[in-house]
């Protein structure tokens, strides 16, 4: 390939990523579905008969710039979780997240066995298909609901905190879950033997340690560099350092997912003085270029052409499962911590919408050979209606209060 062959289709993906971004946002949306649209729109030029636009190099080109978007999605989604919010509001937000998180699990497990030839049919590698399907669904966006709830100036409100801590939460367990089922399935690929659990066990123990010794050195190190060049460039290009650096020996020497190490590396320095300093700067790159190709890359490759009846009735029922697991699972679980019933709703549906995660994880899946590719078009729609559904819903429950 030559090299200026990427530069037509780039310009376009990154021009109407932000025209679809800005268009979303006025319809309250996540900038993430104009992105993907974005995408999908360049994607039909490969449909165009002797196109030279798309060609598979070129195609080949954005995937591996979309490979760093993903790493610094992650890294950014770490920084920019609040360890300490998580400590205040105590046990009620974790109580709530695992009804949010066991509960699509298990719909998404259910509905891919039952499509997938039944609980007959079950062995080891289709166990952890099944559960990685169910871990798609365990993602959650919370800037719907943000952006709505801070609309209606119920953001600080008993229900909001509950919401965001519970979404925070949420990200941890999502990306535990993910990185073990990644790391039982062994190298990516299809066809690789499935890895021993106890083998997966130890050296996950082993890579948090790692962890641990990492965290407690760049902390130091950070320290030293803020008071040394307070507020200077070089402290976010060393956190892009680090979160490469660890995303690296992750995958490579640990078998845990690269997308780990950066959000644990985001985590590290979360808790720094310069933490928003060092996200602000990550987001100008990130979402400057290769973000936006991530996105775009996603809306390329997904693919319409394979829909069955069978294929388009699972995604049905594997959309429905995404819904009714958060409604329910963090609902379901509010109720029963004593808040009363239209709260409870409020919270399931505020922990409803999905955006960058849940993307995240079905490509992952798709690399790894755990889920066909044919359910990322699935993820859009969920994306899509939650992310339609939520703000709607919201504004619908609190609209009595706000008239008050």
């Amino acid at each position: 390939m030559n090299y200026y062959e990427i530069l037509l289709p780039l310009a376009l993906v990154l021009f109407l990523s932000k025209i679809f971004g800005k268009i979303a946002n006025r319809f309250n949306l996540p900038s993430v579905i104009g992105m993907l649209l974005a995408g999908l729109l360049v994607g039909l030029i490969q449909y165009i008969p002797s196109q030279t636009i798309l060609t598979d190099s070129v195609k080949v080109g954005f995937g591996f710039l979309a490979k760093i978007g993903v790493i610094l999605i992650l890294f950014s989604a770490g920084l920019e979780t609040d360890l300490k919010k998580i400590k205040s509001v105590g046990k009620s937000a974790l109580i709530i997240t695992l009804g949010g998180v066991l509960l699509p699990l298990a719909l998404g497990f259910l509905v891919a066995t039952l499509f997938n030839g039944g609980f007959n049919s079950l062995s080891q590698d289709r166990i952890l298909q099944n559960l990685f399907y169910g871990t798609i669904l365990t993602a959650t966006s919370v800037s719907v609901s943000v952006a709505t709830l801070k609309e209606m100036n119920k953001l600080d409100s008993k229900v909001g905190t509950s919401i965001i801590t519970a979404a925070i939460i949420d990200d941890l367990l999502g990306i535990i879950i993910l990185s073990f089922i990644l790391a039982l399935k062994g190298s990516s690929g299809v066809g690789e033997v499935t890895t021993s659990p106890l083998i997966v066990i130890l050296k996950t123990l082993l890579y948090f340690v790692a962890v641990s010794i990492i965290a407690f050195l760049a902390s130091k190190l950070f320290v030293w560099l803020d008071k040394k060049f307070p507020h200077h460039r070089l402290i976010p290009i060393f956190g892009l350092s680090l979160c490469f650096i660890v995303s690296y020996i992750s995958e490579k020497y640990f078998g845990v997912a690269d997308i780990t190490g950066a959000y644990i590396v985001g985590l590290i320095l979360s808790t720094n003085n310069e933490s928003k300093y060092i996200d602000r700067k990550t987001d100008i790159l990130s979402y400057m270029i290769f973000v936006p190709i991530f996105f775009g890359n996603i809306g390329i490759s997904t693919k319409f052409s394979a829909f069955n009846s069978t294929i388009l009735l699972f995604g049905i029922c594997f959309v429905l499962a995404g819904i009714i697991g958060k409604v329910v699972g963090c609902g379901g679980i509010a109720f029963a911590l004593k808040y009363n019933l239209k709260d409870s709703l409020k919270i399931g549906v505020g922990m409803m919408a999905r955006a960058e995660v849940a993307l995240v994880t079905t490509q992952k899946g798709i690399e790894y050979g755990l889920v066909d590719d044919s359910i990322m078009s699935f993820v859009i729609i969920l994306i899509i209606v939650s992310s339609l559904l939520t703000p709607l819903i919201l504004q619908r429950l609190y609209k009595k209060e706000i008239s008050n």
